[in-house]
């Protein structure tokens, strides 16, 4: 697969394809880099409506590799991706990922963290005690214990892909506003793309960083991609008081998880970011906000792990879409149905927090048709063919 001077098509200007465009350049792609973007406003984007987490605390060692990879990345992003025409605010905070164990919940996160620290991931089970330091307002009376991680914190999702797209656009990438109606194929490979406009853009390799819509641009070239978009909830409200202290990213035995949203250091009372996974949402391509959902699934749970901090302020909410796989894993590079047509999808939630490490993967593949980074041969994209999905447990 590995591409001569010629042209890469990116399609998709998220945080994904920018991430994949910004790297191709900077790691020596001799050939021109086109990123074609159907929303020039990115409204829609999953990294443009995202959370902001950032974490190495999965069960499996490829995941823990591109966390960790992508940890070290943005501890230097607002520096290192700085341009003249851009300079990036992510503002990565490294507050911690704290998860909250209960009893049901004891043995598995206990073999959980031994396995996460024999495969390198820097985590550590605390007490009550620490956690009621570090967090004094939450009610811990059902806790068990909690697991730390350090290194993992959160930035802004926006300033992210902001100053990807900056960066890539100042090494020379192309971005082009427009949709893709059609992938052109030659020889049995595919070759090219046909936008909206009737332009038909050849190129050696084309990307498929389409995000949620991914498999609507697999099927223009004859695949069925497994992967499908869901709706994912976030609500920002305002707690009455401001707190002395940060809180790292918590996350609730109930599956909310809360973040300090403190862009700016704002005066007045501390707002916070939450989110909750819903294991049953239906999939399609829904951006409506539920608002009833405040009440019925995170409120409740924030105010009981909180109730020193009651009653809590809802301000907003908005919906954005995962990008599910069946496994909830990506699925990553070139599909054998399909020669130059690499693929880059399926991120299931974790999208922006290992973006620099799939820029760089897929940088490889492109360019040296292998990986040397991370291997990520286990998400190639016939594995649920071939019946061998990747299991990790460690999924929000």
């Amino acid at each position: 697969m590995t591409a001569p001077a010629g042209r890469t098509v990116i399609v998709g200007g998220g945080v994904i394809g920018s991430s994949i465009a910004y790297h191709l350049i900077r790691d020596g792609y001799p050939g021109r880099v086109v990123v074609v973007e159907r929303d020039a406003t990115y409204a829609r984007a999953s990294s443009f409506l995202a959370m902001g987490g950032i974490r190495q605390q999965f069960s499996s060692a490829v995941n823990i590799r591109l966390a960790q990879y992508g940890t070290r990345f943005y501890a230097a992003f607002d520096r290192t991706m700085r341009v003249p025409e851009h300079t990036p605010r992510a503002d990565f905070r490294q507050r911690g990922y704290l998860f909250l164990v209960d009893g049901a919940a004891a043995d598995r996160f206990s073999a959980r963290v031994e396995r996460q620290r024999r495969l390198g991931a820097r985590v550590r089970r605390i007490e009550c005690g620490e956690i009621r330091a570090m967090a004094p307002d939450l009610e811990l009376d059902d806790i068990r214990f909690g697991v730390f991680g350090p290194d993992d914190g959160y930035g802004e999702p926006r300033e992210v892909l902001a100053g990807f797209r900056a960066a890539a656009g100042a090494a020379g990438v192309r971005y082009v506003a427009a949709e893709v109606v059609d992938v052109v194929r030659q020889a049995g490979r595919v070759a090219g793309v046909v936008l909206d406009d009737g332009e038909r853009m050849a190129a050696d390799t084309v990307v498929n960083a389409a995000g949620p819509f991914a498999s609507r641009l697999a099927a223009l070239a004859g695949l069925d991609l497994p992967v499908q978009p869901v709706r994912q909830h976030l609500f920002r409200c305002a707690l009455p008081v401001r707190l002395s202290y940060r809180l790292p990213m918590v996350v609730d035995p109930s599956g909310v998880h809360w973040r300090h949203d403190d862009t700016g250091n704002r005066p007045g009372p501390d707002r916070l970011v939450v989110a909750r996974t819903r294991l049953d949402e239906p999939p399609g391509e829904n951006f409506a906000c539920d608002h009833h959902r405040w009440e019925s699934d995170f409120r409740p749970p924030l105010e009981a792990r909180m109730p020193r901090l009651a009653p809590i302020e809802v301000i907003e909410g908005w919906a954005g879409l995962y990008a599910m796989t069946p496994d909830h894993n990506p699925v990553l590079g070139e599909h054998p149905a399909a020669p130059g047509l690499v693929l880059a999808n399926g991120f299931s939630g974790h999208g922006l927090m290992i973006a620099p490490a799939i820029g760089k993967v897929l940088s490889e593949m492109i360019r040296l048709g292998r990986t040397e980074t991370v291997d990520v041969s286990c998400f190639a994209p016939d594995r649920f063919d071939r019946g061998e999905a990747v299991h990790d447990e460690a999924m929000i």
